[in-house]
């Protein structure tokens, strides 16, 4: 019942953000009442639903469903994508030159200590907080990202500062919020995140990004299509 309501609110089957009543719920559901609040306690602790006694059940968050691709960066997203200028603000929490921790340079391919830019920051999705991501990136692109106006999201900060790539590499997972990642994404400590560990290379397949991100499951969603003997899945 409560992955039914979940899937239900994450892919916007109540657009006015109003639920059916319990006694609805149960009748479309076939379940008890014991059954139905039970899962709408467990969605309000999850932060999806608001409820107050005599209004009613209510969405309070709504996720952005993105493709794969346009994650990756490697399509042009449309006016009204998830990652573009008029969505996403980044709020930085660190933008300095480091010696690259050796987890970063042994990834990147080059020796340990090796220079680098240490990119932290917030991403704000429509003003709250979504997701956490540390980029590490090697000279010579990170001496053009160092001063370029952050403004968006990654792939635009790239765009402004001249910077191409060639292709993007995701290692998809899930862990527990810590205290720090709780912090910054203003939810409980042993809240689950999507985590993504992320390579970016050059035109000629050199790596000089190394990123980890950390995402709230319930602001997004990605969808990724293949067909059988294809060649342009996502």
């Amino acid at each position: 019942m409560r992955d039914l309501l979940r899937f239900a609110v994450l892919r916007g089957a109540y657009p006015d953000g109003r639920m059916p009543s319990e006694s609805e719920l149960m009748a479309a559901h076939g379940a008890s009442r014991a059954t139905v609040r039970e899962a709408l306690t467990l969605l309000r602790a999850d932060g999806l639903i608001e409820r107050t006694q005599g209004i009613g059940t209510h969405v309070v968050t709504q996720s952005e469903v993105a493709r794969l691709a346009e994650a990756h960066g490697v399509i042009t997203p449309g006016p009204q994508a998830v990652f573009g200028r008029s969505r996403t603000r980044p709020r930085v929490l660190d933008r300095s030159v480091m010696p690259g921790p050796p987890t970063v340079t042994g990834r990147l391919g080059v020796p340990a200590g090796t220079p680098c830019l240490r990119l932290e920051y917030v991403a704000l999705l429509d003003d709250e907080p979504a997701g956490l991501a540390t980029n590490y990136v090697l000279f010579p692109e990170a001496e053009r990202l160092l001063d370029a106006p952050f403004v968006s999201d990654w792939y635009v900060l790239m765009a402004d500062a001249g910077v191409e790539f060639s292709q993007s590499e995701f290692v998809i997972g899930c862990e527990l919020a810590d205290a720090g990642i709780a912090a910054e994404l203003a939810i409980g400590v042993g809240s689950p995140v999507i985590t993504m560990e992320q390579t970016i290379t050059d035109p000629a397949g050199r790596p000089f990004d190394l990123a980890f991100i950390y995402l709230l499951g319930r602001r997004f969603r990605y969808i990724s299509r293949a067909s059988r003997g294809a060649d342009d899945d996502e």
